[in-house]
């Protein structure tokens, strides 16, 4: 599948969420590889992920692209249901850093290697977007690329009164607060496909 992929002209092989197949990925790669395979591997997760099968992943991996959903354990608990979520993805992106280093793009803006986070900014600033910022600057990197994401919309249980404070999209002043808390931060490689211009301004 991989090398049928890369025949279709496709920038990366993309795994997601691919925790529990990380043996026959690295069963199928010896193989792939011998016959052509050239193209960067992305491991797409929710950093929710064991150290084990990370460090399995050393040296195979080439971008690492995980969400930050969530930086306070009481709200990781309500909507993720894991308060232990902060702790698992701080030392998930602290390894996945560790192995391929900040996010490099070819002449064509094509990502080659290294770590690129996504954060979904929450209603009421529900995710910890301010922490989650300080984190990648201060304990990861000033370069790490965030792409800060403002398609939250609820569904399912979310519209519901269940989860009242959530059901409801973003406003536009909570999307530019978070982008300028991840600027505040330090953090400079943001994405620029969604609405940061005005963000900016």
């Amino acid at each position: 599948m991989m090398l049928e992929l890369q025949v279709r002209g496709c920038h990366n092989i993309n795994f997601v969420t691919p925790e529990h197949v990380v043996p026959q990925i690295l069963e199928a790669l010896p193989e792939a590889v011998e016959r052509g395979l050239r193209l960067p591997l992305v491991y797409n997760t929710s950093a929710y992920d064991g150290m084990e099968s990370l460090r399995l992943m050393d040296g195979i991996v080439d971008i690492y692209m995980p969400d930050f959903k969530c930086w306070d354990p009481e709200a990781s608990l309500r909507y993720l249901r894991a308060r232990e979520y902060p702790e698992v993805a701080r030392a998930a992106i602290r390894e996945m850093h560790r192995q391929v280093g900040d996010l490099v793009v070819d002449e064509r803006g094509l990502a080659r290697r290294g770590l690129l986070v996504r954060h979904l900014v929450m209603p009421g600033g529900l995710a910890g977007t301010p922490e989650i910022a300080r984190f990648l600057a201060e304990e990861i990197s000033p370069h790490t690329y965030v792409n800060v994401m403002d398609q939250y919309r609820p569904a399912g249980r979310v519209s519901g009164e269940d989860f009242e404070e959530i059901a409801r999209p973003i406003s536009h002043g909570e999307y530019t607060n978070a982008v300028r808390a991840v600027l505040g931060a330090g953090l400079h490689r943001l994405d620029h496909r969604r609405g940061l211009a005005s963000a900016e301004a």
